[in-house]
């Protein structure tokens, strides 16, 4: 079973300027609730019992969020307003599954995953990234499903415009298993479109294996100088460990984008 989740938070959050030059991405608010609640619910949904945000210094307002007791209770003692309340001891009940681990250099996902090394307890470990929700069909929690059937490690998959295929990591395909569910032989990251394998992309959830560590510990740094978890996985596949692509029925919205940002709130609402 999968039992814990990783969340890469320590990124900039540059594209969402300025914004983010006071307040973290993952705390701005999308239809009213904090983007990171999001991610919460879905993990806990899924069956998640732990999950581990890995954090920069800059970002400690993150950690500050889920440990503000003093404000609600100065808050509470004056105003009995039952949303704050329910928010209160909705934190008090989300925290006790939360733990945090720092990535303070900005050194790519595969260097922030290889921060929870010591953490990670079983054999395999989900990971989400904040910049991708997902509603209406909880990605997590089907993926999960599909490691339990083939025993192995699985990845989000979406369509794209072949003429978008440079945007996004890109997988190459072979044996289709289900309806939603193809074998993996390949990624490519950020391809051009004459070299792109197909126009299925990878979409910010991932079932990891453990034996992952060994791989991002012994590379290099590759692209813009960071250690990336795409290289790690390639290393993974081309030593016979199976990746799935689960193409999710759930509606995307990308959050990592102004544009995207303003776009989620609106599609959030009419859900």
């Amino acid at each position: 079973m999968i039992k814990q989740a990783i969340v890469p938070l320590a990124g900039l959050g540059t594209r969402l300027l300025p914004l983010t030059s006071v307040l973290p991405k993952e705390l701005l608010p999308i239809n009213g609730i904090p983007a990171i609640e999001y991610i919460i619910d879905e993990c806990v949904d899924a069956g998640i019992k732990e999950i581990i945000f890995i954090i920069s210094k800059k970002k400690n307002l993150i950690k500050k969020y889920f440990y503000h007791d003093k404000m609600y209770k100065d808050f509470l003692s004056k105003n009995k307003d039952p949303r704050v309340y329910n928010h209160y001891k909705r934190n008090l009940i989300n925290r006790k599954m939360i733990k945090f681990v720092y990535q303070n250099k900005p050194l790519g996902t595969g260097d922030a995953v290889l921060k929870t090394l010591k953490l990670i307890k079983d054999k395999y470990f989900l990971m989400l990234l904040p910049d991708d929700l997902i509603f209406k069909k909880n990605c997590s929690k089907e993926m999960i499903k599909v490691h339990n059937k083939y025993n192995s490690s699985v990845m989000a998959s979406m369509s794209v415009n072949k003429n978008s295929v440079s945007r996004w990591g890109i997988y190459k395909l072979t044996k289709k298993l289900s309806k939603l569910n193809f074998l993996i032989s390949d990624v490519v990251e950020k391809p051009n479109k004459k070299k792109a394998p197909s126009n299925k992309a990878v979409i910010g959830r991932y079932i990891l294996p453990k034996s992952i560590f060994s791989k991002l510990i012994a590379l290099k740094p590759g692209k813009n100088g960071e250690i990336n978890i795409t290289d790690a996985i390639r290393l993974l596949i081309s030593q016979n460990e199976k990746f799935i692509a689960h193409n999710f029925l759930g509606k995307y919205l990308d959050c990592g984008t102004m544009t995207g940002y303003i776009k989620s709130s609106f599609e959030i609402s009419k859900l």
